[in-house]
């Protein structure tokens, strides 16, 4: 998806620095594989009885082994996300489903299976439409230059003052990443700070501020709205199922309460930047190269892009959900020959796959009836709601610095589901189960600690004006904050009824 933005040198740079971090070391790789198989074996095989959760069926106990596998290869980060998301859904399919290996799928002997339709069809979920519809109006503006334009256009009103110019590009970074994967908006800006950054004084830490500024506003901005990152989008796959809370969150109702919290952050955190790092140089000239083409296909994009959004705020009026109306770009940009094959290949599949893992997993969970079992078993309307909120949103923040936020929700995402479920009524005075679920999605993207938290970080890093310690810095202050104030939101919501 990357391919047509401008800044893909960044990406590119930003790529290889992960892949390094990541898998560079090969004795220390072969011992992380070593330990998942040996514990992924191990819960596979070992007895029933040892698990504590009644009626558990071998199914079940092979659902739990899967999950484990999935948790130990996200965290120790052996191979991508995807790939991980790919295993899982196969493993559930040859020995968890009516469509596996024979000899170990007897229905008799390992308990009711879970259907091969169902575990396939997680990769067609609404929530996948979802990020597809906009994925292709992140294409359709980039190759049109309606990115380019509406940067320019937008950035204008902020002036040449450099601490307005700051606050510009941390609004505007903020917007684009609500509608925008967050990599490509943050590559797309760092590339028009690059004649800034040669305008003011290497000694100074005014290049530091804007540097750090792009990839702080990415994570802030994709909170905004359902898919502007992936954990929003997975956590209202769990609110919306009508098997499960059923509660028809739709796009507008999530903007209403997510997007003036956005605004508040990107306001907090230019206060902050240009605190811990002032500008030396009090006026910068800004000029954005690039134009939008003056044709029919522009004009399509742009209308079809504002009416979208339009639909997906008047949702509730409508009647059309959000997950239709990300179909209706596609379609027209399709008949129109805005976008052809070869723009198909630049969608993000691999977030795709990763989040349709997650949702196999959740398929898994409930329907071979481990869900149920583990409620039955575990006293969870013992547990403190307040307790349960701080624990799913730490751990989330945690594991989100380390390993993809898609990841992380997708694992945890199930586990509250079913663990709120299971509270009920308990949950009230914290506002009920979407506070949990959303404020676990704000954490995820709060994490913003270390060039490898989240690829915008790893942008930023890649372009030599960026400490670690000041990432660090910055980081953990916002995401304190981001948190706080978050779940605050979410918590008034709740109690108000408005979620």
């Amino acid at each position: 998806m990357l391919s047509n933005y401008r800044g893909l040198h960044l990406v590119e740079a930003a790529r290889n620095f992960r892949h390094s971090y990541k898998y560079g070391d090969a004795a220390i790789r072969v011992f992380k594989i070593a330990l998942v198989a040996l514990v992924t074996l191990l819960l596979w095989n070992m007895p029933a009885e040892w698990y504590g959760i009644q009626n558990l069926t071998v199914i079940q106990q092979r659902v739990i082994a899967i999950f484990a596998f999935a948790t130990l290869m996200w965290i120790l980060e052996i191979v991508s996300s995807w790939a991980t998301s790919v295993a899982v859904i196969v493993l559930m399919l040859l020995f968890c489903s009516d469509s596996g290996i024979l000899p170990m799928v007897n229905e008799e002997e390992v308990g009711p299976l879970l259907s091969y339709k169902g575990v396939m069809a997680t990769f067609a979920d609404p929530v996948i439409m979802l990020f597809i519809g906009g994925f292709i109006l992140a294409i359709a503006a980039t190759k049109t230059g309606l990115d380019a334009q509406l940067a320019k256009v937008l950035l204008k009103p902020f002036g040449t003052k450099s601490e307005m110019v700051l606050l510009g590009f941390l609004l505007i970074t903020g917007l684009f990443s609500m509608f925008v994967s967050n990599t490509a908006t943050a590559a797309m800006m760092l590339t028009f700070l690059t004649p800034v950054f040669r305008q003011l004084p290497p000694e100074g830490k005014g290049r530091v501020a804007l540097a750090l500024s792009i990839p702080i506003a990415a994570n802030l901005g994709g909170m905004g709205t359902p898919i502007g990152t992936p954990p929003n989008t997975i956590a209202l796959k769990y609110l919306n199922d009508p098997e499960g809370l059923n509660l028809g969150l739709g796009f507008g109702q999530w903007m209403m309460f997510m997007f003036p919290l956005v605004i508040v952050l990107l306001f907090v955190s230019w206060w902050i930047l240009k605190k811990m790092f002032p500008f030396s140089q009090k006026t910068i000239e800004l000029k954005i190269d690039g134009e939008m083409k003056k044709d029919t296909h522009s004009y399509i994009v742009i209308v079809t892009f504002f009416v979208t959004v339009l639909l997906w705020l008047l949702d509730r009026f409508t009647g059309i959900n959000s997950y239709t109306v990300a179909m209706i770009p596609f379609c027209v940009f399709a008949l129109t020959g805005v976008i052809n094959k070869r723009d198909l290949e630049q969608v993000n599949w691999s977030v795709i796959w990763m989040v349709a893992g997650g949702f196999a997993l959740g398929y898994g969970l409930n329907k071979s009836g481990l869900a149920e079992n583990a409620v039955e078993s575990i006293p969870f309307g013992t547990f403190s709601p307040v307790l349960i909120l701080i624990l799913g949103g730490i751990i989330c923040y945690m594991l989100s610095n380390f390993i993809s936020n898609s990841a992380t929700a997708a694992l945890l995402m199930p586990i509250l589901a079913i663990v709120c479920g299971a509270m009920g009524d308990k949950l009230a005075p914290i506002g009920g189960t979407p506070t949990v679920l959303i404020g676990v999605a704000i954490a995820a993207s709060s994490a913003m600690i270390l060039p490898i938290s989240t690829p915008p970080n790893a942008l930023a890093f890649s372009t030599n004006l960026v400490q670690q310690k000041d990432m660090a810095k910055i980081g953990i202050i916002m995401g304190i904050i981001s948190m706080v104030l978050g779940f605050g939101l979410v918590y008034l919501m709740g109690v108000m009824g408005a979620i």
